[in-house]
C-alpha cells in the first residue's frame, strides 16, 4: 500500500476516532496534505471531514498546506517512529515536510492535526 494509499483512508479512521472529532469540535478549516506527489484536501468542519478530496483541484483556496516526502509519511506513520519522524514540525527540520500559508488555523489546533495526521498509523503495517 502505497503512502497516499494510506492516506485515503483517513476518513474512516476520523469517523471512528469519536474522542477526536469531539475535541475539534470548534474547528473549521481548509487545508491540503500533500503525500508525496499527492495532494490531497481536507474541508474540516467541527472536527469531522466535510470533504475529502484526493488529487490536484485547480484554483482549490486553503488556508495552510503541509507536503511530505512519501518516504516522511511512511517513517512517521510506523507503530513507533524514530526520533526526527515523530513529529510534523521535526520532519519538516530535517527537510523532509513543508509547510506554507496561514499557520494560524495550525497552531490553534495543532494537537488535533499531529493527532489527525497519526491516524494512519492505526492501520497494518504494509508487507
Amino acid at each position: 500500500m502505497t503512502p497516499a494509499d494510506r492516506f485515503a483512508r483517513l476518513p474512516d479512521l476520523l469517523a471512528a476516532d469519536t474522542d477526536l472529532r469531539r475535541r475539534g469540535h470548534w474547528l473549521n478549516a481548509d487545508c491540503r496534505i500533500d503525500i508525496g506527489a499527492e495532494p490531497f484536501h481536507l474541508t474540516l468542519r467541527e472536527g469531522g471531514l466535510a470533504d475529502f478530496a484526493r488529487g490536484p483541484r485547480l484554483l482549490r483556496s486553503v488556508a495552510f498546506s503541509l507536503h511530505g516526502t512519501d518516504d516522511a509519511w511512511r517513517h512517521h506513520w510506523q507503530k513507533v517512529p524514530a526520533p526526527g519522524w515523530h513529529d510534523l514540525f521535526a520532519m519538516t527540520k530535517r527537510g523532509a515536510m513543508s509547510i506554507n500559508g496561514d499557520l494560524r488555523p495550525l497552531l490553534q489546533n495543532l494537537q488535533y492535526f499531529k493527532d489527525l495526521l497519526a491516524l494512519p498509523r492505526r492501520l497494518p503495517e504494509a508487507s
